[in-house]
């Protein structure tokens, strides 16, 4: 049985942040949030690959949030270079939890995943991190915190902004990689084999305990 599908606003840093989230499938695993691509780039929640992701975690249990950063759709704000967009994640985080209660798992595609990762860095009520097409080549992807398992990342065989080579050198023995073979940087054709690695990360995660609601 599919979750209920709710479009909404939340409270962020700068202003409204515009929301979309999905109640899970039973049985309950935990709350997830999925940032997307970089704003100045035509990044949104809608994004195939944020899409795919969301629709594994769902599938295994995990309730979605899905949001715009400041400055896109709905969304109040400028684009912030990343900084204040870190900022909208942990809102997006708290509102999450309000919705969805504990564990909660941070994920987030190329620019997204870079957020999603800095925001979540030392936060002990994230119990896992998912990070798809990390921008290790690139600005967005500079100054990422070391990451803390258990933490999946996903990377195509050709993506030019998170080459293989310089993810497993980020990485260390602190995460799963899983390489796509002969995807590029957005899964074009590969989003199934996406859909897949992150099915498999999520049911070798431990069963934790989980409280209901925060409402």
């Amino acid at each position: 049985m599919t979750g209920r599908l709710d479009a909404f606003t939340f409270p962020g840093p700068a202003g409204v942040l515009e929301g979309l989230w999905k109640d899970a499938a039973a049985p309950r695993a935990g709350t997830a949030v999925v940032a997307h691509p970089h704003p100045l780039h035509g990044g949104t929640l809608h994004n195939k690959v944020v899409y795919r992701a969301a629709q594994a975690l769902g599938e295994a249990g995990w309730a979605t949030l899905r949001f715009h950063f400041r400055g896109v759709g709905l969304s109040e704000g400028r684009h912030d270079g990343g900084r204040g967009e870190t900022d909208d994640f942990r809102a997006a985080m708290e509102e999450a939890l309000r919705r969805g209660g504990p564990p909660l798992l941070a994920a987030g595609f190329s620019f997204g995943s870079a957020v999603a990762l800095r925001a979540s860095a030392g936060d002990s009520r994230v119990v896992a991190r998912i990070a798809i097409g990390l921008p290790v080549a690139t600005e967005s992807g500079r100054d990422v915190p070391p990451v803390v398992p258990p933490a999946l990342f996903v990377t195509g065989e050709k993506d030019a902004y998170g080459p293989p080579e310089l993810l497993a050198r980020f990485v260390g023995d602190s995460g799963q990689i899983v390489i796509v073979p002969g995807a590029d940087h957005f899964f074009e054709g590969h989003l199934a084999r996406l859909q897949e690695a992150i099915a498999g990360f999520l049911s070798g995660l431990p069963r934790l305990a989980q409280t209901g609601p925060a409402r």
